[in-house]
C-alpha cells in the first residue's frame, strides 16, 4: 500500500502542473485583430469625356512642285533652300532673251495684220459703192468683203500670238504659288531646263501651317461611337467638330489643338481600319511632314457613366471584381465588366450603380464577408474630370 501511494503522488503532481500550464496558455491567447482600415468610394454616375488615342503621321497641308513651263538657261535662284517663302516671291529666273524677241516678232505681225485690215476695209467699202452705182460687179463686192473678213481673222490670230509670247516671257520669272517652306533646288544656275517631266522640276514648296495629321481607327470603335451617340448615351461636341490633341514621341503634349476634318467612307480591306485626318495649327513649324505622333481625339462625352480607380479592380478565377462594402461595413465580392480606360480609372459597364460603395485602397487586406474600417474618399479623388486636371 505504501508503494502504491508513492507512485500516485508524483503522477498527480505532474497532472496538476500540466493543468496549470493549460490555464495559463488560455489566459495568454491574443485578442482578434481589428478590422483592416481601407478607403471606400461611393459610386456616382457622371458625364465622362472620352479620349481615343491613335498613332498618327504628319503631312503637309499642301505640297507644290515648282516646274519650269518654258525651256532655257537658268540664270538665277533667289531664295534660301529650306526657308519659308511667301506666295508671289520670285524663286527662279530663266534667260528671257529669246522670249523677248518672240514677243517683238508677234507685235510686228499684229501691226502688219492691223494694216492689212485697214486696206481691205477700204477696198470693201469702195466695192460696195461701185456696186450700188451699178458700175462694179457683185463678185467684186463679195471678194472685197471676204478679204476684209480674212484680215479681221488675221488680226485675231496676231493678237493671240502676242498674248502667247507675253505668257511665255512671263514664265521666265518663276514665283511661289503658295506660302511655305522650300526644299532643295534640283538644278543649279547655268543649267538648261526643259518642260518635260524629267528636266522641268526646280524645287518643291510645302505649306506647313496648318498641317494634316493622318490616323486610322478600327471599325469596332467607329461602331461603338455611333452606338453611343444614336442611343443617347453620349453627346457630340457643341461645335460639331472633334478635337485632336497631338503628343510627341517623348510624351510631351503639343500646345495647340486641331480638329478632325475628314473620315473615310469605307473600311480598308487590308487593315480593317478607317482613315481619318486632323487639321492642326503649326505656326512655329514644330510639326514636320513624315513625323510620327500620337493623336488623341476628344469631344465625345458619355452620360451617366460609372468610373472607378484601377487600383480597386481585382482579378479572380471568374473574372474581374471589386469589394463592395454594405451598411454593416462588411466587404463582399462584386463581379464587374470593365470598359474603356478614361481619366481617373476605368469605365464600369456592368456590376455597379450609383450609391454603391467600393474599396479603393487597402484592397489586399480585405477578406470576403469580413468587416472593414472604412474611410470615405474625398469627392475630388473620385471625380475623373478633376483627376484629369
Amino acid at each position: 500500500m505504501l508503494l502504491i501511494k508513492k507512485k500516485i503522488y508524483p503522477f498527480l503532481a505532474i497532472a496538476g502542473c500540466l493543468g496549470l500550464a493549460a490555464c495559463n496558455s488560455q489566459a495568454a491567447k491574443p485578442p482578434a485583430p481589428p478590422p483592416p482600415s481601407v478607403s471606400v468610394m461611393e459610386i456616382k454616375a457622371r458625364p465622362v469625356p472620352l479620349r481615343f488615342q491613335y498613332a498618327g503621321r504628319v503631312a503637309a497641308f499642301r505640297e507644290v512642285e515648282i516646274r519650269s513651263r518654258v525651256s532655257g538657261i537658268l540664270l538665277e535662284k533667289s531664295f534660301t533652300e529650306g526657308a519659308k517663302v511667301e506666295a508671289g516671291h520670285v524663286l527662279f529666273r530663266i534667260d528671257p532673251a529669246s522670249y523677248e524677241a518672240e514677243l517683238a516678232r508677234a507685235n510686228a505681225q499684229l501691226k502688219e495684220a492691223q494694216a492689212q485690215i485697214s486696206r481691205t476695209k477700204r477696198d470693201a467699202e469702195r466695192a460696195v459703192a461701185l456696186y450700188d452705182r451699178q458700175v462694179g460687179t457683185q463678185k467684186a463686192r463679195d471678194d472685197a468683203a471676204s478679204a476684209y473678213e480674212q484680215a479681221q481673222a488675221g488680226v485675231a490670230v496676231a493678237e493671240a500670238q502676242v498674248k502667247t509670247a507675253q505668257i511665255n516671257l512671263g514664265y521666265t520669272t518663276i514665283t511661289a504659288p503658295i506660302s511655305g517652306v522650300t526644299s532643295l533646288r534640283q538644278l543649279a544656275e547655268g543649267s538648261l531646263v526643259g518642260t518635260s517631266a524629267n528636266d522641268s522640276l526646280l524645287t518643291r514648296i510645302s505649306q506647313l501651317d496648318p498641317v494634316y495629321v493622318y490616323f486610322s481607327f478600327t471599325d469596332t470603335e467607329l461602331n461603338e461611337i455611333r452606338r453611343l451617340i444614336d442611343s443617347g448615351e453620349a453627346q457630340r461636341p457643341s461645335g460639331g467638330r472633334l478635337q485632336a490633341v497631338i503628343s510627341f514621341g517623348d510624351g510631351k503634349e503639343y500646345d495647340k489643338k486641331g480638329y478632325v476634318d475628314f473620315t473615310d467612307s469605307s473600311v480598308d480591306l487590308q487593315t480593317g481600319t478607317v482613315r481619318g485626318r486632323a487639321v492642326v495649327p503649326n505656326p512655329e513649324l514644330k510639326l514636320r511632314p513624315g513625323q510620327f505622333v500620337r493623336v488623341s481625339i476628344e469631344g465625345i462625352t458619355r452620360q451617366d457613366t460609372v468610373v472607378i480607380p484601377q487600383a480597386a479592380v481585382m482579378q479572380g478565377p471568374q473574372g474581374q471584381f471589386v469589394y463592395a462594402v454594405d451598411a454593416q461595413s462588411k466587404a463582399s465580392i462584386r463581379p464587374i465588366s470593365v470598359g474603356r480606360e478614361v481619366a481617373g480609372g476605368w469605365i464600369i459597364e456592368k456590376g455597379l450603380e450609383s450609391g454603391d460603395r467600393i474599396v479603393t485602397e487597402g484592397v489586399i487586406k480585405v477578406k470576403p464577408g469580413a468587416p472593414v474600417t472604412a474611410a470615405v474618399m474625398k469627392a475630388d479623388n473620385a471625380d475623373p474630370a478633376k483627376a484629369a486636371r
